[in-house]
This record gives C-alpha cells, sequence and structure tokens, in this order.
C-alpha cells in the first residue's frame, strides 16, 4: 500500500496487483484492513477506526482507491460518485491496436453473476446498463499498446469487457480473451489518475498512482514523463 493523500476526511491509496479491497469468501487480509491499521498506528487511535470504502477497484488490477475518515465524508463522496463528479483515468496495456486510436466506446452491458463477467447486451436484455468510456493510444513498444482511458461510467468490468469486444483483450486477461497470464497473475490495468473536489475543503483533489515495478510498465511510464 502506497499513501499518495490523506487529510482528516479522506484518504486516497494506491493498491497492488492482486490486493483485495473489501473482504470476500478467500478471507485473505484487505485493503481496508491495511489502512485502518496504518491510520490507527500513524494517529494514535483508540478502539475501533471507521474507514468508509467510497469504491471498488477488481483484486487484478492495480491502483487508486479512495477511502473517506468520517462518516460526512464518506456521504458527501458517495454523492459525487453517483453524480459523475469523481473524474476517473486509467492506463490499459493491450497487445492489438484498437480500429482508430483514439475514440469512445458506447455500449449496453450486463453482469453475469453467476460467471462473474459482464458482456455487450443484445437489445432488450434485463439489467443492462449503458457504459461510456473515451480512449486514445498514448505510446506504443514492439508487441504492445499503452491505453489511456476517460472511464464515464462505472460499470461491472467495464473496460475489460469493451476492450475485449473490439478485439484488445487487456493485457493478462484471460477472463476477457487474452491467451496468456501475466508473470504475477494479475491484469496490464492500472487506475492511474482521479480528480474531483474534496467533499469537505472543496480544494481540487489531482492524484497519479505510479505505475507498478513490472518492466513492461515502467518503460511506458518513463515514455510518458
Amino acid at each position: 500500500m502506497q499513501v499518495l493523500y490523506e487529510d482528516n476526511h479522506i484518504i486516497i491509496v494506491s493498491k497492488t496487483v492482486n490486493e483485495i479491497v473489501q473482504g470476500d469468501k478467500t478471507g485473505d487480509v484487505t485493503l481496508l484492513d491495511t489502512v485502518k491499521a496504518y491510520i490507527k498506528e500513524k494517529y494514535q487511535k483508540p478502539g475501533e477506526v471507521f474507514l468508509g470504502l467510497t469504491h471498488r477497484l477488481d483484486r487484478p488490477t492495480s491502483g487508486i482507491v479512495i477511502f473517506a475518515r468520517t462518516s460526512k465524508a464518506l456521504s458527501r463522496m458517495n454523492e459525487l460518485f453517483r453524480k459523475g463528479e469523481v473524474h476517473k483515468t486509467y492506463w490499459a496495456i493491450t497487445a492489438k491496436r484498437p480500429p482508430e486510436d483514439e475514440g469512445t466506446l458506447r455500449n449496453m452491458i450486463y453482469k453475469n453473476e453467476k460467471q462473474n463477467k459482464s458482456y455487450l447486451a443484445h437489445p432488450g436484455t434485463n439489467d443492462a446498463k449503458e457504459a461510456v468510456l473515451n480512449y486514445r493510444i498514448i505510446s506504443v513498444s514492439d508487441r504492445y499498446y499503452l491505453w489511456e482511458i476517460d472511464l464515464l461510467t462505472g460499470r461491472h468490468h467495464q473496460i475489460r469487457c469493451q476492450l475485449s469486444a473490439i478485439g484488445c483483450p487487456v493485457r493478462g486477461d484471460l477472463k476477457y480473451g487474452y491467451p496468456r497470464s501475466n508473470p504475477d497473475g494479475g491484469l496490464s490495468l492500472h487506475a492511474r489518475r482521479v480528480t474531483f473536489e474534496h467533499p469537505v475543503s472543496h480544494i481540487q483533489i489531482d492524484v497519479t498512482a505510479p505505475v507498478p515495478q513490472e518492466k513492461l510498465w515502467q518503460v511506458f511510464e518513463q515514455d510518458e514523463e
């Protein structure tokens, strides 16, 4: 865990690949637990530490997660997310180039609960929701393409599903059609940047998460500096 920003109301951290944000059937230690322990030790908090999760990030994905340290901040952050006023930018690596190097993907998608997987929806599909993102290719290596993605809606596995649908599955994403897993078992999908108005102080928050330590990520990050 790397702390990117903190004050009395919110704390923003960068999670590693395969770190789980909140509890599930595995019983593994969660990022929520880790951040609570950090706050308890740093500020010598007695008793239970309040920490509210404002959004989720898939386990095999790395990058920014925002927590609320007060109930007031949590309710206000939830409202910002509901209104679409938290702007999230992702980086993704694929082995295939899209038909256009810049554009918008707009689909109706639905989640198959049993498979824990999202699909493009046929007209009239029950529970389908609109998924929209803007993208551009910002760097190219011998074998891979680096995408910058502005996520305009927050659907289940949205980026993974929509990129796969145009023949560009995220590197390492076996579930959505990539042929090989990554060495660390994660995905080459990184929650890179977040911007929003602070829910209490109203200052502008603009935070960027360094990419994972893997060599390919490091090369792409250096190219963009």
